[in-house]
């Protein structure tokens, strides 16, 4: 098999900060990027050391050679090894420590090079969580309700459920809404904890948040606020009482990076959630003040871990047995917990986003910094090997967002539109062979989200490293039998109309009245999504539930490894959970139609189930 950048990407050159002024966009038009823009992203960007190619991590596979004569390697198991240039084929995989002739030491990535796969074909549904309420969670969809979800997806013949981000946020209020922009990518938000489930709740006292949990389980919209104001006295209570317990404490020895999330938490309750305007001393985790706030902050700092051992477990629990995939955002809030343990790896005065394309014609700021990638290498990669580890751990999956940033990523400078940005590449040899080695530690399968302006190549080295593309009803002129069998396929995302809001039109008012989109691109992308949605031959005048059948029956012809159903199609929900590009909209606050002991008991989810898993199984 050859390696997956062997063949280099069809696309003009770099310049020497990995800055791409000529590119090709979703038109397939030749874009080239002003001088100024290039000047001030250079700045941004800086020079790396002198030494950084002696010193950067190296990461290969067995049986390549390293180019570096005779080295010993110190193995993770703490053994020595002697190689002479070329690592054997048996080398072990994983993370080691290289040292040259010269006595120079890095890190050396072995990886097998390619993920794990699924052997046979499995459907499963797409899920937002906190969208999934039951009447007895407190307002958001839980973990509890993830278990159920899992019980109720195993007992239809289900194998995989695919939930939105998961990551933890500020504990503080307002809640951030987008599970987009988190402050880790490293540990969980504690609001999806289902209360009830937690040891040595059931001495508190609750009579007094009765009503207020009476309201939150009937808003219209998922009240993130709400919930938190609710759940997190309750848990302050539990744990001042109990102190955690032995099994806490002995889950955090083993659980060193804990500590910096925890102590980020405890800043943020004090000095509030945005880092940038905390006293100088405590702006970054390696600042001379944050010592002295450990020392002084202790039991805070304890309760923040103790939320994260709480999610662990539950969320092992939730998942059981069944792949659960969860998602990798592309990057943080620079006000966060990463940002604050990471400062020197990131750029400053920029964020990332997308070009115009077919999911935004005036393109996308996420408002995530990026990381700058000689500082990543210089990092030892560090940032993106916890991000995808601990992404993947306790559920088996990873949906990788905008897997092409693996590639290169628009950076977008302050102040500028998402139109003003550039390109700049990334070391994705090493960034995929990475992701191949953890999928391949956790047995997990791995999504690349490649919808957008995806450039030639990059789904050949995904599809390479047994990385699963996406294909989506709503994207592809083909047939869904022409699809291919390594992917992920489904009608819709997150981001893009529901069957029932692109059937009836509502869709189109709802993007209209929210985002900046000219109305002639919105009624025109409508019109296309409805002539693919009817490709059977569906009528005109159909109804809603045809409408889902036709789009459904269509995704159970694609041989795909992976079959998502969106749980908004199964309840006919006709708003989308995110319109890129708004702010104002009800975005990741839309919770389904019915609670969920009504949706596992509702005959059109469980028709639409059967539909896709029967027709699959011819």
């Amino acid at each position: 098999m050859t390696d997956a950048l062997s063949v280099p990407l069809a696309v003009p050159a770099a310049d020497a900060w990995g800055l791409q002024q000529d590119w090709v966009g979703a038109d397939d038009r030749p874009q080239r990027v002003p001088d100024a823009t290039i000047e001030r992203l250079r700045e941004v960007i800086g020079t790396p050391p002198a030494d950084l190619e002696d010193t950067a991590p190296i990461v290969t596979r067995p049986g390549r050679p390293l180019g570096l004569g005779d080295v010993t390697v110190r193995c993770e198991d703490g053994t020595t090894v002697s190689v002479s240039d070329t690592l054997p084929q048996d080398f072990p995989l994983g993370y080691h420590t290289l040292r040259d002739a010269a006595g120079r030491e890095r890190r050396l990535i072995v990886s097998p090079g390619r993920c794990h796969v699924p052997t046979q074909q499995r459907w499963g549904w797409t899920v937002q969580l906190y969208g999934a309420r039951s009447r007895r969670s407190w307002g958001i969809g839980d973990l509890a309700d993830l278990q159920r979800l899992r019980e109720w997806t195993e007992a239809l013949g289900g194998g995989f459920l695919l939930v939105n981000p998961l990551h933890g946020v500020a504990p503080t209020l307002p809640q951030e809404a987008s599970p987009y922009l988190p402050a880790t990518r490293r540990f969980r938000n504690p609001v999806y904890l289902a209360v009830e489930d937690v040891p040595g709740v059931d001495e508190a006292d609750l009579a007094p948040y009765a009503a207020e949990l009476e309201r939150l389980r009937g808003t219209e919209l998922v009240d993130r606020d709400g919930a938190w104001r609710v759940k997190r006295p309750v848990l302050q209570a539990v744990f001042d009482r109990t102190g955690g317990g032995a099994e806490f404490a002995a889950w955090r020895r083993d659980s060193v990076a804990v500590e910096s999330w925890a102590t980020w938490c405890a800043l943020a309750d004090r000095h509030g959630p945005d880092r940038l305007t905390w006293p100088e001393e405590l702006r970054r985790a390696d600042g001379p003040g944050v010592a002295a706030f450990v020392a002084e902050h202790a039991d805070e700092i304890s309760f923040h871990a103790w939320l994260q051992w709480l999610l662990d477990l539950q969320l092992r629990a939730a998942t059981g047995e069944l792949t659960v995939l969860q998602d990798l955002p592309i990057g943080v809030s620079g006000s966060g917990a990463d940002a604050w343990a990471w400062t020197d790896a990131l750029a400053t005065g920029v964020t990332v986003g997308a070009p115009p394309d077919q999911l935004n014609s005036v393109g996308q700021d996420w408002g995530s910094p990026p990381l700058v990638p000689w500082r990543l290498r210089a990092a030892d990669y560090e940032p993106f090997i916890e991000s995808v580890r601990a992404t993947i751990a306790g559920a088996g999956g990873l949906r990788i967002d905008h897997v092409m940033g693996l590639f290169r990523l628009w950076w977008i400078p302050e102040g500028a539109s998402p139109t003003e940005g550039a390109y700049v590449r990334y070391p994705a040899d090493d960034l995929l062979d990475i992701v191949a080695l953890e999928s391949h530690r956790a047995g997990a399968v791995v999504v690349g989200e490649d919808l957008g302006t995806v450039e030639p190549g990059v789904r050949e080295a995904l599809a390479e490293r047994g990385i699963l593309a996406y294909k989506v009803l709503w994207f592809e002129d083909e047939d869904p039998a022409e699809w291919p069998e390594g992917a992920l396929a489904a009608v819709t995302t997150h981001d893009l109309p529901t069957v029932a809001g692109l059937w009836t039109g509502s869709d189109v008012i709802d993007q209209l009245e929210a985002s900046d989109m000219a109305e002639d691109d919105v009624r025109a992308g409508r019109a296309e999504l409805v002539g693919r949605l009817r490709r059977d031959g569906l009528a005109t005048d159909a109804e809603v539930p045809e409408a889902v059948d036709a789009a459904y029956r269509q995704l159970a012809r694609a041989p795909s490894l992976l079959l998502s159903v969106a749980l908004e199609d199964a309840v006919a929900e006709e708003r989308r959970p995110n319109v890129p590009g708004t702010v104002e909209r009800e975005n990741w606050r839309i919770p389904l139609a019915v609670p969920l002991e009504e949706l596992v008991a509702d005959p059109r989810a469980e028709r639409l189930a059967r539909l896709v898993g029967d027709l699959t199984a011819r």
